[in-house]
């Protein structure tokens, strides 16, 4: 059973590949900043729900590249070897906060996730290849029947990179914060007062088979939205749900160009996009061809993964990344000159990234991780500083 979930291992190429996407965002630290090795992390429980809630810091070491768990202390431990069938983790569990509550923990230098559930322990196994995550999609997932979210995290000498994610899955409100040198807290994740219950309601309400996403436990509770690329694997959105719009764009640049300019700091870094014989080629601005890219699908899309693949390079990664973003905010049309980074123009046309879309109206600040590469022109929910002195994770009211 638990087998065919490897595919969700937290690998260190897995938390490497996180932490390059949080340091793109990042700013550089003050010279002189001393992060330590443990920071505190308060976390508040104003979920208004009355089980027990239990918190794990999960991730890899950066300095030896193991993977383990860390304590309430912010001690790190490593993982067991795991097994094939993956065997049990240790229980990394800590009692969480109460409702109306309040608990500080310390987190150590890693780049993981902070996992938070409802009422019951979630269920980690070890497989010989390390952590296997939870991933509900499966239905015979141990944790698909438990309220859990998680928040990623990266704490090295560099700073804290901490995030709300939407990526996989909308659940369990969070909000997450983090503490200046100066005193001052910035935060982001807070959903708008009703925001919790207005999300399931909008895709039940989106024609096209966007209720689908919705998961409901027999109990009468809602779990969760899958995010819409499971939906697709697991037919609880129709693999075609893309398909319009992404015909559109590959008709229009067969007789248009593409421009992408990929790098904030580089505006003249830019590469031309043109489709001939059903592929897209960039050329840079000697007219050489750099990277092509076949017609996606709706996976490829919502995925931002197979047909457009972003290998962390200079050139074929980050132009994908804006195509992704491009499609998933469905500005490619409206707009040939990408990145559009207007909030303004996103999600205007009737075929697009309904559950992104959802996700970010209902936002207090308007910031989500709804997608990969919702990062592209800075609408990700993210805190960073280099020199944090304590960070928060917040549990928000579900309604």
């Amino acid at each position: 059973m638990l087998a065919s979930l490897t595919h969700r291992l937290l690998t260190a190429a897995a938390a490497a590949t996180l932490l390059g996407a949080l340091f793109t965002v990042g700013s550089a630290p003050a010279a002189d900043a001393a992060v330590p090795e443990t920071i505190p992390l308060q976390i508040t429980n104003n979920s208004g729900r009355g089980e027990p809630v239990y918190v794990y810091t999960l991730g890899t070491s950066l300095t030896t590249g193991q993977q383990g768990w860390a304590d309430a202390d912010g001690t790190f431990h490593a993982w067991p070897a795991g097994g094939n069938p993956p065997t049990p983790a240790p229980d990394a569990s800590i009692p969480g906060p109460a409702a109306g509550q309040s608990r500080t923990i310390r987190i150590p230098k890693l780049s993981g996730r902070i996992y938070f559930s409802y009422g019951q322990k979630l269920d980690f196994r070890l497989a010989t290849g390390g952590l296997v995550q939870p991933a509900v999609q499966n239905p015979s997932d141990p944790n698909r029947n438990i309220l859990f979210n998680w928040s990623e995290y990266t704490l090295n000498d560099a700073g804290l990179w901490l995030n709300s994610t939407q990526v996989d899955m909308f659940s369990a409100p969070y909000s997450v914060g983090v503490q200046r040198a100066d005193g001052q807290v910035s935060t982001t994740g807070r959903l708008k007062a009703g925001g919790y219950n207005a999300v399931f309601d909008a895709l039940r309400a989106q024609p096209g088979g966007w209720g689908g996403l919705v998961h409901t436990r027999s109990d009468g509770t809602v779990l969760r939205a899958l995010s819409p690329l499971y939906a697709v694997e697991t037919g609880a959105l129709p693999a075609t749900v893309m398909n319009d719009y992404i015909d559109r764009v590959w008709q229009r640049y067969a007789t248009t160009t593409l421009t992408v300019a990929p790098f904030a700091d580089q505006p003249n870094t830019r590469y031309f996009g043109r489709v001939s014989g059903g592929v897209m080629n960039f050329t840079n601005s000697s007219g050489a061809v750099v990277t092509s890219f076949q017609k996606p699908d709706a996976s490829s899309v919502f995925g931002c993964h197979r047909l457009l693949d972003a290998p962390n390079d200079q050139v074929r990664g980050p132009i994908s990344r804006t195509l992704c973003a491009g499609f998933n905010r469905s500005t490619l049309l409206s707009n040939a000159n990408q990145p559009d980074t207007s909030s303004a123009n996103f999600y205007q046309d009737g075929v697009t990234n309904h559950y992104a879309r959802v996700i970010h109206d209902r936002m207090a600040d308007g910031k989500a991780y709804a997608f990969a590469f919702d990062d592209v022109g800075h609408h990700e929910s993210l805190v960073h500083d280099g020199d944090p002195q304590q960070a928060y994770l917040t549990l928000d009211p579900l309604s």
